[in-house]
């Protein structure tokens, strides 16, 4: 059943869209993390292990200049790390609704830019807020989740196609718009509250990022080519890589004795008449200048060969 189970995901990440990629490598963190932490659990007496939460510190954004420049990873890494199951299924839901729609419109490879975008901008916005709003005077904190990510992706979808119509469970018929302004209403009165202020602000500066990108797509400039550059040249890298190791070995060379009397009777069925190749010259001609002006362009003479030709 597993190797079932690991030949379906790997055809999922292989063929299918960038949507599903983010999905798989999201969930399979999801599981990582917390099959980590189920064997601390029980290597610590069934007891919570306080090595657990280092583990998730390690990968997580934290608000500590010296912990982001001594971990320059977590830049890019908290945006696929969850520890709470509704945490990561909303986030993946969104990623899967609205992800959908951005594909659909202005193409496939520009998701996984914006997501990155999105969750990079979430990062700068939380690390500065932590650092100069009151509420990160507590000291070094730390944030995961792809919700920065996420949200990019939903203002992208929305900013694209305002008035592209979703069907919601007890609302019915929806337009992208009001969705999104909805969930930036949420967050706004969730920082009024101060309730995870630095989270919320990271989710608007996942919007404001969503925005700038299909505005600067507008505009002609396509945020998403150096990143996909990028990841063009890594994934060449390694295919060299491989190609090097993978070096062609001795080839046989096996005679066809069947070769020589296909050869001539290929010559036999070649028009080596001078008349012939003049005739499908003349022919190739006069479809040619049909396809280009009609059939009323041709001349009596062109009409009357192609009518004989027909019957031929």
């Amino acid at each position: 059943m597993f190797q079932s189970i690991w030949e379906d995901v790997k055809r999922e990440f292989g063929y299918g869209n960038m949507v599903t990629r983010i999905i798989i490598i999201n969930v399979a963190v999801f599981a990582f993390i917390h099959l980590v932490g189920i064997i601390l659990y029980v290597s610590n007496g069934a007891q919570p292990s306080p090595l657990f939460r280092d583990v998730v510190n390690f990968l997580s954004m934290s608000s500590d200049w010296k912990y982001v420049l001594t971990h320059p990873w977590v830049i890019f890494t908290h945006m696929f790390l969850h520890e709470g199951f509704w945490h990561i299924l909303w986030n993946m839901l969104f990623l899967y609704w609205f992800g959908r729609i951005v594909g659909d419109f202005i193409g496939n490879q520009r998701v996984l830019p914006i997501y990155l975008l999105g969750g990079l901008a979430g990062a700068i916005i939380y690390f500065l807020s932590a650092n100069l709003m009151p509420y990160g005077a507590m000291g070094a904190r730390f944030a995961l989740g792809a919700s920065a990510a996420v949200m990019a992706v939903v203002s992208a979808a929305a900013f694209i196609s305002p008035d592209y119509i979703m069907r919601l469970l007890l609302l019915g018929d929806v337009k992208l718009k009001y969705i999104v302004m909805a969930l930036v209403f949420i967050d706004l009165i969730s920082i009024a509250n101060d309730s995870n202020t630095g989270g919320h602000l990271a989710h608007l500066g996942g919007v404001a990022m969503g925005w700038l990108f299909v505005q600067q797509l507008r505009n002609g400039n396509d945020l998403a080519m150096p990143i996909n550059g990028f990841f063009n040249r890594i994934n060449s890298f390694f295919q060299s890589l491989v190609g090097q190791k993978q070096k062609p070995g001795p080839r046989m060379a096996y005679k066809n004795p069947h070769k020589q009397a296909r050869a001539t009777a290929r010559k036999a069925m070649t028009v080596t008449d001078e008349e012939d190749l003049s005739y499908q010259e003349q022919l190739d001609a006069i479809l040619d200048k049909i396809k280009q002006s009609g059939y009323d362009s041709l001349s009596e003479h062109e009409k009357e060969f192609l009518f004989n030709a027909s019957k031929k």
